[in-house]
Formats: C-alpha cells, structure tokens, sequence
C-alpha cells in the first residue's frame, strides 16, 4: 500500500552522491530499477533522473518493518530511503557514476506501488518503438532518453542566455493567425465567435517578427512553436519548435556573426567541442553542382562532375539526348568500387529510377586498365578513356552517370552519394561540418500549378542587380537567403527582407497577386511598410533537428517528450480523434464521412 513521505524530505538526487558524501545521512527518492534479494541482505538500484544509486537493506540494521517493505519491492515501485553513505561493500562499477558508493538503509517508505511494465524501463531499448511510443511517460523514464530532454533544456537555456547578452528581447506571438496561401498546409482551427472563418496555427512567427521590427523592438527571439499539416519524415513533425530571431539595421553578415559565434558556444559549452570560425559559406548553384544538393554532407568526398562537354558529340542516345533538351551529364566517382557485384549495381539503378532517372550508367576502371561499362559499345576508346580522365578516375574506382534535366540529375546523384557514403561506412560520425549555403534561387517553377512560387517565402529581398528580372525573367533572381547546413541536415534558414514597399508589392505580383489578393492576404504587413520600416533580417533553426544532431540521435523523436508518428497522431493520447456533436454544432460544423475507397 502506498505511503506518505511522512515528514521524509529529499536532500539531494541519486547521482548527485559520491565518495565525497561517504559518512553523510541523506534521503533519497526515485524509482526501483531492480530488486536483488539475497537474504539476509536485499539490494536494490534506485533511479532518478540523475542516474542509479545502489541501496542495501541488511537484516538485523533495519527495523523488521522496513526489511519486510523491502522484500515487496519490484521494479518501478516509487519509494523514500533515508539512510547512510557508504564505500561500497562489492567490486566498484565502473558503469554508474556512485559505483564508488552505497546507502546503507535506516528507514524505507514505498510511496507509490507499479504493475508490472508492458516493457524494461532500460538504456538503449530494443522494445518497438510503437509500444513505447503507447506508454510514453514509461519511455521517458529511460535514462538515455532523459539525458535528451536534459540537454535539450539545456541548449534552450544557453541559447536565450546568449542571444539576451546579444541584446535581443524575447518576445511571443500570437498562436492563433490568419491563414496563408504560400508554404505548407495550415493547421485549421474553427472560430465559434465567427461562424465560417477559422483561424490557423502558426508555420513561423515570420510576418509577426517583421511587424516587430517595423515596431522598433530591433532585435528579438523566440523559442516558438510551429505547425505543418505536411507528412512526417525522421526529421519531421506536425508540431515542432524554432529558434527564432529578427534583426533591424543589419545584412546577411550581420546575421550569420551573430549565429556562427552561437553555434561555436553551444558546441563548446555541451560538447566541448572547438568549432572554428568562420564556419564555410557556398553559393547555392557552387553547392547543387558539386554536390547534388543545397543540404550536402561535408564530411565525405565523391563530389558530382559535369562531362556534359566530354560526351555531346558521343554515340550513346541517353547522353545526348539529355544535352538537346537542356539537361546535363553528370557522374561520380565511387573510389575502390569498380568489382561491386552486379546486384549492388542494379540496387543503385533502382535507387536512380526512384528519384526520377529513366536509368543509371555506370563505368568500371579494372585493376588491369580495362573498361566494365553498361554503355561502352556506344563509345570510342578514346572517348570512354577521355571520360575517365575528366571524372579522376584511377583503376578500381566505379564511375556512375546520370543524364537528365538539372533538377534530375542532382536528385539522383545527391541521393546516391549519400546512399553510397553509408553503405561504404565513409561517415564518420563523430565530425560536425558546418556549412552556409547562399545565394538561392528566389522563386521555384511549380509545373503543378503552372507557376513560379518564392523558393523561401514571399518577403525574401532580391539581390539589387536582379530586381529588374522580377516580372521578366524570374528564374534569374536570386535571393538574399542563406541556409546553415550541418551534416546534411538543414539546420535553419534565413534572409534578409524586403523593406521597401514597392519592391514587395512587384515580388508579390510576380508570385501571381492580384494586388486586391495581396492586401487580403498580407495588408496588414503592406500598410505597416507605409510608415517606416527599418532594414531587416533573420533566421530560425530547427530547434529539434539541432539537439538531434548535438544528441547524436537518428530520428527527432528520440528528443522531443511527447511526438507525434509518421500519420501525425498519438499513439498514447489516440489524438485527433472525434469529438461530441454538440462541440460540432457549437461550431457550426459538419463532418462529412470520406467514403470507402475500393
């Protein structure tokens, strides 16, 4: 039966003790992680949120009342221990931070009893993640999982202490907004008080924060919660958290100071990691060319090389064809690889054909200088040796080539690259390579909606020299938007704004605004513009990616308490789920069963 703490008053955490408090009394409090009855002498590990403390309960020092509580003790029975420190009687465990010590038992309180889990409150669970995702407040108490939601509050405290001596004031924003068209799906939220219009849940703080600048708070932050109605991914989520911050008076290279000196900080301060500044800037084509990707992993080679010119007046269809409609030929270069057995081959094919190629070909440069090719009979000598030479290949490398549209061609090679990497174990996943990724395109041609679209968000300013191309040539303009890119992982993204009314007004036309849609949508944004809005820039992080990678997980939802899964529901809540009728005819609502597909 559970008791009170009856007057017991915790004097310190488990993990807290160490040979320093030998001969100390102290009471500590936690949960059961086993029970070892030998006896006459009964051991049990307790844990809290700070580690595992050994407790003996020894027949003949203890009341009988309290070595009887003991006995009944199973594993995650909450319980109060008042007793003495001790050396440990046993070997030291290395394992544990108090394996140098132990509590001699005096008093025993078993403040909440436990059935048996559905699964072990352990490290590095080999549960399913559906099951522990159920009986998440159980998750939460493994001790790896702790220690990622410890250093997540940690970097969040670092972070508002650093950008506070910055000079920037934390402010929120509203939660409740008015709806976009641009971007993501919204997050819908129905208004009682005005029947027909709902409200939506905010994807960034975006517009709010340069309406703060336009209210002279000139720099301000905030760790702010966001919303996507969009599908799930490893680095996803349908409600996720930003680091966000704005800028007055200030350029790209104000921007990017104030966050690499960031950034170097919270990697020395949790992980005692150096980072060395300044941390590597790439245009955004620099980056796509090289790399087949505006995200690329630094911490490998195998870049792309275009031999688009060393192969256009080749025999072999698939090049040349891809070079008449605009395209290009690229390839990469998989050092060592040129015995990979033909299934590999076909599976990297399939991989190729996924991301939007008709096909993949490949070369192989033999140990003895001979050619293994799909595509050699199309080809002289001289040109499969000319296109050897052009990709540095040397004998035993596997060259791999993709011929298609740009766009295309990056997807796949980028992919394959990284798919190559890990297969290869060429990661090492101990380094953090930074990079800053600039000059993007401003808008993206959109062929299911038959138009350009703004590549970041409608308030990016355009480079000067590139204004004029706005309503004429928009796949000439390129953006004042940087990205900060962190092993592959897009950390965050920024830009600086536009602050001149008439140029907003033309980037909104572009985007295909009427200007009676321009000021439905963002006429309060418009008309702030009209008096005085100073000079502005910002950037947010994906505040859960960063602890992630700082956290050395796989997947964001091994840092965020309570996540969502891939259909962005749940598990342990059972939300969304339905609601009463009443709450529907409050709303004026009426919901429409979707009807069974065959």
């Amino acid at each position: 039966m559970a008791e009170s703490m009856k007057g017991l008053k915790r004097t310190c955490r488990c993990a807290e003790l160490g040979e320093k408090d030998i001969g100390r009394e102290v009471t500590v409090m936690g949960w059961v992680q086993k029970q070892r009855n030998k006896g006459s002498i009964i051991f049990v590990d307790m844990r809290d949120r700070s580690g595992i403390l050994q407790i003996i309960f020894e027949d003949g020092e203890i009341d009988k009342e309290y070595f009887a509580k003991a006995e009944k003790l199973r594993s995650e029975f909450v319980i109060a221990v008042k007793g003495k420190v001790t050396a440990r009687s046993g070997a030291v465990n290395e394992n544990i931070a108090t394996g140098a010590i132990e509590i001699r038992a005096k008093e025993l309180r078993i403040l909440s009893e436990s059935d048996t889990p559905p699964f072990p409150v352990e490290r590095n669970s080999k549960t399913k993640e559906d099951l522990r995702l159920k009986y998440r407040y159980l998750d939460l108490r493994r001790p790896d999982l702790q220690e990622n939601i410890l250093l997540r509050s940690r970097i969040a405290q670092i972070v508002r202490q650093f950008l506070v001596d910055e000079g920037f004031i934390e402010i929120e924003t509203p939660m409740l907004t008015k709806s976009t068209p641009e971007g993501a799906r919204d997050y819908l939220v129905p208004s009682r008080v005005h029947p027909g219009s709902f409200y939506a849940l905010p994807q960034s703080p975006q517009l709010f924060k340069q309406l703060l600048m336009c209210s002279g708070y000139d720099r301000y932050f905030q760790i702010a919660r966001c919303f996507r109605d969009e599908d799930l991914r490893a680095d996803r989520q349908p409600e996720f958290t930003q680091i966000d911050m704005e800028l007055s008076f200030v350029d790209e290279d104000d921007v990017i100071d104030v966050n690499e000196r960031l950034i170097r900080k919270l990697f020395k301060e949790v992980l005692d990691i150096d980072i060395e500044l300044p941390l590597l800037r790439m245009t955004w084509q620099e980056a796509m060319d090289r790399f087949g990707s505006d995200k690329p992993d630094m911490r490998f080679e195998m870049e792309l090389k275009d031999v688009s010119d060393v192969v256009k007046n080749c025999n072999f269809a698939v090049f040349t064809d891809a070079l008449k409609t605009g395209g290009s030929v690229r390839g990469i270069n998989v050092k060592g690889q040129s015995s990979m057995p033909r299934k590999k081959i076909d599976a990297l094919v399939k991989t190729a054909k996924d991301f939007g190629a008709k096909g993949l070909a490949y070369l192989a440069v033999n140990e003895d200088g001979t050619y293994k090719s799909s595509f050699a009979k199309f080809m002289q000598e001289d040109e499969l040796k000319a296109l050897v030479d052009a990709m540095d290949a040397k004998s035993g490398d596997l060259l791999l080539f993709a011929a298609d549209k740009n766009k295309v061609v990056y997807d796949v090679l980028g992919n394959l690259r990284i798919q190559i990497a890990e297969s290869l174990d060429l990661i090492d996943k101990n380094e953090y390579k930074f990079l800053w990724v600039t000059e993007f395109p401003e808008f993206e041609y959109s062929e299911e909606q038959g138009r350009y679209l703004a590549m970041h968000h409608p308030f990016t300013m355009p480079f000067e020299e590139d204004i004029v191309y706005l309503e004429s040539t928009p796949e000439k303009v390129r953006a004042r938007a940087y990205d900060i890119v962190l092993n592959g992982t897009e950390l965050g993204g920024g830009s600086v704004r536009i602050h001149q009314d008439d140029i907003q007004e033309t980037m909104l036309k572009a985007l295909g605004f009427t200007k009676e849609r321009a000021y439905e949508q963002f006429g309060f944004l418009l008309d702030a513009f009209k008096y005085g809005v100073p000079p502005h820039a910002g950037l947010a992080y994906g505040f859960d990616r960063l602890v992630m990678l700082m956290a050395r997980q796989d997947n964001i939802r091994d840092v965020i308490a309570f996540p969502k899964v891939k259909d962005a529901s749940c598990l342990m809540t059972n939300a969304p789920d339905k609601v009463e009728d009443v709450q529907l005819d409050e709303l004026g609502i009426q919901v429409k069963e979707a009807e069974d597909k065959q």
